[in-house]
């Protein structure tokens, strides 16, 4: 009896994480991708694996889960990985308080804690001491060089899998069970399309009629610190506490939002909140913002940089604060407030999309599930 065969469009990391769990299931695996590598939302990223974004229960377990299948497929494919934990600073008392309450939730679920500054500076060389009061520590979060590591990936599942790719091959249609480019076709028992906004092309209509729009984030790179100089676990500021759902198990925090929607009102109209991570290399990744629309002009806006530096010098000192890169990414969000969008278009067509900034961290979770329980 013949394997069944899957066609997954596109390289990304959903599309990689859907590859990989049919190809755990005995599944022929093709994945067709439209540049000779992945150049979208997967590598314009922090490289965060990040559970602590997660709400304790179905999600953070999705997160979870992925971060083990990280770590495993690391491992396996000797692609860098650094299982450094995050730190959330404090530096205002409803700051401090939030992260109280969190601890007081979270603590029996997770690998979480309240530290003292003196604990905090302990972790990590690049807090800035000036007025600190704690900090949430984390020990869940992993980091892997993103632009890198999903090339590396897709290498992975090709030797052990024997996954086959085509790259610089654009899909344009789907007619189950065929998948076209230009003239040329293949077929397959299920197609799976993961790529990103790019389903608005083969779904134009489906992609009117769904809740999602489109995100852009602006990052920036600053260089190699000197002298091998690490800043430790991943670093952010309050006004990441109000940007992930995890948080919303502090009670106070709708008061800390008023704050800074007092104090930081251009912070929050751009969706700005501020982190940072650091690759093998000893650079630093540093960001974002967000701005939401189902169209976006292709030009950075530089006082959102500098905003997202400023911020950062509150609560960060590094060696060298040299830029190296600055770009931006796109990636299709869910208006809803989901994590995911599943949609059969046909039989034997599924959509898998709408990760919505949480596609390191969610992806290979999700897909495990979801091929693993139909």
């Amino acid at each position: 009896m013949k394997n069944s065969s899957a066609i997954v469009i596109g390289a990304g990391i959903v599309g990689l994480a859907t590859a990989r769990a049919l190809a755990l299931r005995g599944y022929r695996v093709t994945v067709f991708e439209r540049n000779e590598r992945a150049v979208g939302a997967s590598i314009r990223n922090f490289g965060m694996i990040w559970p602590i974004g997660q709400a304790t229960g179905p999600l953070f377990e999705r997160a979870m889960l992925s971060r083990s299948i990280w770590k495993e497929v690391c491992t396996e494919a000797d692609i860098w990985h650094d299982e450094v934990g995050s730190m959330h600073l404090a530096y205002h008392d409803d700051e401090l308080q939030a992260i109280k309450e969190y601890v007081k939730v979270n603590e029996q679920y997770r690998d979480c804690a309240l530290l003292t500054p003196a604990q905090a500076l302990e972790r990590s060389p690049a807090v800035n001491p000036a007025g600190l009061k704690g900090a949430l520590w984390s020990g869940e979060e992993m980091i892997v060089e993103s632009r890198v590591a999903i090339g590396q990936v897709a290498q992975y599942l090709a030797d052990k899998y024997d996954v086959q790719f085509y790259w610089n091959t654009a899909i344009s249609q789907v007619e189950y069970p065929k998948a076209f480019s230009g003239k040329k076709s293949w077929e397959a028992d299920e197609i799976f399309v993961c790529s990103g906004a790019d389903f608005e092309t083969l779904y134009p209509e489906l992609f009117l009629e769904t809740n999602i729009t489109k995100c852009k984030l602006q990052m920036m790179r600053l260089v190699a610190q000197p002298d091998g100089w690490r800043i430790g676990p991943a670093l952010c500021g309050g006004l990441s506490m109000i940007h992930y759902p995890g948080f919303k198990a502090a009670a106070s925090l709708p008061q800390l939002r008023k704050r800074y929607e007092e104090q930081y009102p251009e912070y929050l109209n751009w969706g700005i909140h501020v982190m940072v991570s650091q690759n093998g290399g000893g650079e630093l990744t540093i960001g974002d913002s967000h701005e939401y629309g189902l169209v976006h002009d292709p030009f950075d806006k530089e006082f959102i940089n500098r905003m997202i530096t400023d911020y950062l010098h509150t609560f960060a000192n590094f060696k060298d604060w040299r830029l190296m890169q600055s770009w931006h990414g796109i990636y299709p969000k869910m208006m809803d407030g989901r994590t995911e969008l599943i949609l059969g278009p046909e039989a034997g067509v599924t959509i898998i999309n709408g990760i919505g900034g949480n596609g390191m961290t969610l992806s290979f979770g999700l897909c495990e599930e979801y091929i693993g329980n139909r």
